[in-house]
């Protein structure tokens, strides 16, 4: 299998034997690390890696790539700045570096050039293109960017609060193709996204990839499905450089705004069961369950209901699934239930995972095309929302719990003791 550790440093070796290096300097003298992959045909592709860092399938892709005519450049943006492995990094990239880098790719010859970011990345090399042409840069060499499931937000918004944007995603002009796996949840804010885009001007291609999670092509869990989409990972770029060489030539210029970076928080979210800060009153939710039958959040006032957001493809969701079914277990004889919402997937998936992983006897509705994914305003999976008696959502969390922990059975019994007209 293409992703055993084995093969991929076999690759790896194959692939640094041929490689270069250079490094690229930055205007407040730092260095940049560069490994060069030379290929004789007229493109250059830059890659610049994920917040987790390098990885041993890059080189594998650049040796791909190479065989296909395609110079490839393989960039280390953390590594120059001393920064960690960790969401918060990349946003912190000077939009300079990037910049040089790109000056240095259309210095180095005549090739046509083609930046890829892929999740956080994308940030960094958004700004460094608005950077070089801000200051000037106006080159018909560079064709635009390649986006692989990019993260374009600044973090996952708690339940109930308004999601931000990046202001580069409204400051960008530039030629965009957008690679984005439709088993993620970012996969259903590519709408609200894209208006963003072009009104800064940007030109986006869009290309989903279906059956494949974000990280495709790096996961250590990855399944055939994603073994496959990654073998043809080096066909879809050069795909994304053709499409992208197809526009008409024309000047770009950023437009005028303020674009300071926002704070990103370092580390990890702690996620805990929260006071809901949103609107109380839930939006509707009227889905069928896996008879068909129609199944509607009104139906239960006057009992306490959490409301789970999830996928079989999604880890933290499978992993906390046993432990709703031991808290709906506890609290078998109070007025409380749990609707579990699935997104998007079939029937049949549906069943066959609850056959196989895990066996629950709560309902589990059906998001067939994402609708009350959008009016619940979900960012990340699992997503819980905690009901009321009194139909008002009182806590929520994005992020796997233990739901049967003590202090989660006790607040959920603090609101099963409050009468239906009780508020927070």
């Amino acid at each position: 299998m293409l992703r055993t550790p084995c093969f991929f440093l076999l690759l790896f070796f194959t692939a640094v034997a041929t490689a270069g290096t250079l490094v690229v300097a930055t205007p407040d003298g730092e260095e940049i690390p560069v490994v060069t992959h030379p290929a004789s045909g007229g493109r250059l592709f830059v890659w610049f890696p994920a917040e987790a860092g390098p990885q041993a399938v890059d080189a594998w892709l650049a040796a791909q790539l190479t065989k296909r005519g395609v110079e490839m450049w393989r960039v280390d943006l953390l590594e120059a700045r001393f920064l960690p492995l960790a969401d918060s990094s990349l946003p912190q990239v000077p939009d300079t570096d990037v910049a040089a880098v790109l000056r240095r790719a259309l210095g180095d010859g005549g090739k046509r050039v083609f930046l890829i970011a892929s999740g956080r990345s994308a940030i960094p090399v958004l700004r460094g293109v608005r950077r070089w042409q801000r200051d000037g840069g106006d080159d018909s060499r560079f064709a635009g960017v390649m986006l692989i499931s990019p993260k374009l937000f600044v973090q996952t918004p708690e339940p109930g609060e308004a999601a931000e944007l990046f202001p580069v995603v409204a400051a960008s002009n530039a030629p965009i193709y957008w690679l984005q796996p439709d088993q993620s949840p970012w996969y259903w804010k590519v709408n609200q996204v894209l208006p963003v885009l072009a009104r800064g001007g940007s030109d986006v291609f869009v290309r989903v990839l279906r059956g494949v999670r974000d990280r495709f092509y790096y996961r250590p869990d990855a399944n055939g499905a994603e073994d496959a989409m990654r073998e043809k990972l080096p066909a879809l770029l050069l795909s994304a450089a053709r499409a992208l060489e197809a526009l008409p030539a024309r000047v770009r210029r950023p437009v005028a705004m303020d674009i300071q970076p926002p704070a990103v928080a370092a580390g990890k979210k702690a996620h805990g069961l929260k006071t809901y800060r949103g609107d109380p009153l839930p939006p509707p939710l009227r889905l069928p369950d896996l008879s068909g039958q129609p199944v509607s959040l009104a139906d239960y006032r006057g009992r306490v209901v959490l409301v789970n957001f999830w996928a079989s493809w999604c880890p933290p969701c499978v992993h906390e699934m046993p432990s709703m079914q031991r808290l709906a277990d506890t609290l078998a004889d109070a007025p409380f239930e749990i609707l579990a919402v699935n997104m998007a997937e079939s029937p049949a998936v549906i069943r066959g995972f609850l056959q196989t992983k895990v066996r629950v006897d709560f309902p589990i509705l059906l998001d067939r095309n994402g609708a009350a994914l959008k009016r619940w305003q979900v960012f990340a999976f699992p997503t819980s929302f905690v009901i009321d008696k009194a139909g008002r959502i009182r806590y929520a969390l994005f992020g796997a719990a233990e739901w049967d922990d003590p202090a989660i059975v006790t607040t959920l019994r603090a609101l099963l003791a409050e009468d239906g007209g009780a508020g927070p």
